[in-house]
């Protein structure tokens, strides 16, 4: 526990005051409507939507997941989040302008847009409390958890006064001032989480326990987790942490601010841009931010911890007062912050509080909208009124920020959470990717792999047969088998269910294309059809964009990775190596730039 400063607490006291201002600030506009109150009347600017992309993403649970994974397998156990960047890639390409193209409020009522009749109304709803409660709340239930622990270590809180203290303030900002409050506060909140982190960083680095960034590579607790790259000595290490998650994670597996194909807040965000071309210009910010440029400041600072607490017996004898129940390698994030000095204690404390607030805030904003949206609208009140729905909105916030605290309560490790919901949509990124450019995907197909996903995943972790299958020492199969397993079980069972249940209706599926335009091969039956109807539902002639999508993907994602890793060489003095990164760094942005102009959608 630490004693906090005047300063610091000045610090603390200024920045909520300032949040609590901008909610209540823009509450009367957000409250006019539904749409103003979710998507603050699709007028917003890339630069600010990246931004509230990259904060909301900039979560508390972020850092001790982060450190957690270094102390446990090393910097290249980050493989496990950052394979995600293919698929945020592929958003920014190839979908962002068709998700702003769709015009819904929800990526939920896309359903009804894309698919018909009660399958299409089932799914809707149903997902709503599936994605929008369920899921939602084991999101937000992770953030709230590493607020719990930074609470015990940081300040001696017990858990349920960090949930209340941290609670009542996001979520009296978040119910009052809507999305436009949600994307306001991350403006101050990512600068104020940027600084903090990088400020955390660099001081903890040199403090006389750790000795800087030479002592840090030569102590022997360390020279084992530098390393990018996994050992490729090491083959199931090679397969656990690169070749799952470049091969088949990233297209595969849902996960929130990762949706193969775009989806949750970061649909939410794209739906609420000015046009389609704000849409791309914010999801390609967001990655380059996320990706390229985030990740050191946590890296370095779990690297350093692991020279001060190198072991959790080490953290349990520094902070004996942590319950035995929230102990784990996460905390050393947490426990390495004691150590800063006033002024800078409190700016990287109120980091830690942005990056919270800006999480659940938008977790909250982007839950009630399907509640309120696809689901109450929908099934509950149809004729309901825009005051009666923004209503509804907040009690929802405030209903969902509750129970996602009770569920924080009760957890001990942030990533367990993040594998068991890596697992759960294991097999079902395929459809959302394939849905737009394939006719033959219907209602059914989503909802068998919903329900086929979610059931292997409860066999897989739950029940005598995960362990007969996958366990460690006497399984029928290695433990890195489990992903790849419940992809090709969902994938066969839901490709099985659409061949063998009806395809959608001809008149859906031309009233989808004439409004989106998606093209390409997967189309021509519908496009035959269309002509043979005399209707014309092509009105897009310019080339198929899909092919130089995909080419200017690739070479972002050569770019960014390429920063990703020079970042890290220009940090361990490998010079060379930095340098010739950098250098591929700036010639695949030449290259980009170029190919850039051959896509339709142009954000500048």
């Amino acid at each position: 526990m630490i004693n906090l400063s005047t300063l610091d607490y000045s610090i603390i006291i200024i920045f909520f005051l300032i949040t609590l201002f901008i909610g209540i600030y823009v509450s009367k506009k957000s409250g006019k409507n539904s749409t103003e109150f979710f998507l603050s009347g699709r007028n917003m600017p890339w630069w600010l939507l990246g931004l509230s992309m990259v904060a909301t993403t900039f979560s508390t649970d972020t850092p001790n997941l982060v450190t957690d994974i270094v102390r446990k397998d090393g910097v290249s156990g980050n493989w496990s989040w950052w394979a995600f960047l293919i698929t945020g890639l592929l958003t920014v390409f190839v979908y962002a302008k068709l998700w702003r193209k769709s015009n819904v409020k929800t990526d939920l009522e896309f359903y009804e847009l894309r698919y018909g009749g009660a399958p299409a109304k089932f799914l809707r709803k149903f997902r709503a409390i599936y994605l929008g409660v369920l899921f939602n709340l084991l999101a937000m239930s992770a953030v709230t958890l590493a607020a719990i622990k930074i609470g015990q270590v940081m300040l001696g809180l017990e858990p349920w006064q960090t949930v209340v203290y941290a609670g009542i303030i996001t979520v009296t900002f978040s119910a009052i001032g809507g999305f436009r409050g949600v994307v306001y506060t991350d403006f101050l909140l990512f600068f104020v989480a940027m600084i903090g982190a990088i400020g955390a960083a660099y001081y903890l680095v040199n403090i006389p326990e750790v000795g800087g960034i030479e002592a840090i590579m030569a102590n022997e607790n360390v020279t084992d987790k530098l390393s990018i790259l996994p050992d490729f000595n090491n083959t199931e290490m090679l397969i656990t942490l690169l070749i799952i998650p470049l091969a088949v994670q990233w297209w595969s597996s849902w996960y929130p601010g990762a949706e193969p194909g775009g989806g949750g807040y970061i649909a939410q965000r794209m739906l609420a841009a000015k046009d389609e071309n704000h849409a791309i210009g914010a999801t390609f910010f967001f990655n380059i931010m996320h990706y390229a440029l985030r990740p050191w400041p946590w890296i370095l600072v779990a690297l350093a911890s692991l020279v001060v607490f190198p072991d959790i017996a080490s953290i349990k004898e520094a902070f004996p007062n942590i319950n035995d129940s929230k102990l784990g390698n996460d905390l050393a994030y947490s426990a390495m912050l004691t150590k800063l000095p006033s002024g800078l204690l409190g700016l990287v404390f109120a980091s830690l509080v942005a990056a919270y607030m800006s999480t659940i805030s938008t977790h909250l904003n982007w839950g009630a909208s399907y509640i309120v949206n696809d689901f109450y609208k929908q099934q509950i009140n149809p004729e309901a009124s825009e005051k009666k729905l923004v209503l509804v909105g907040r009690l929802s916030t405030i209903g969902l920020m509750v129970f996602s605290a009770l569920i924080a309560l009760n957890l001990q490790n942030a990533k367990q959470l993040f594998d068991l919901i890596i697992l759960f949509g294991a097999g079902t990124g395929l459809i959302f990717i394939l849905r737009w450019f394939w006719w033959r995907i219907n209602a059914w197909s989503e909802i068998i792999g919903m329900f086929a996903s979610g059931i292997v995943s409860i066999l897989i972790k739950f029940t005598a047969l995960g362990t007969f299958l996958f366990n460690v020492d006497s399984g029928i199969f290695p433990s890195w088998a489990e992903i790849p397993i419940a992809v090709l079980i969902t994938t066969i069972l839901w490709l099985l269910g659409t061949y063998i249940t009806k395809p959608e209706d001809t008149k859906v599926l031309k009233e989808f294309y004439k409004k989106i335009q998606p093209g390409g091969p997967g189309w021509k039956k519908i496009l035959r059809v269309a002509e043979l109807d005399g209707e014309i539902i092509v009105t897009d002639k310019s080339p198929w964009s899909v092919p130089h999508g995909i080419l200017a993907m690739i070479i972002a994602m050569i770019s960014i990775y390429s920063a990703l890793f020079a970042t890290g060489y220009w940090i361990y003095g490998k010079y060379t190596l930095a340098i010739t990164l950098s250098i591929v760094v700036i010639i695949s942005v030449l290259i980009l730039l170029k190919v850039w102009k051959k896509i339709k959608a142009n954000i500048l």
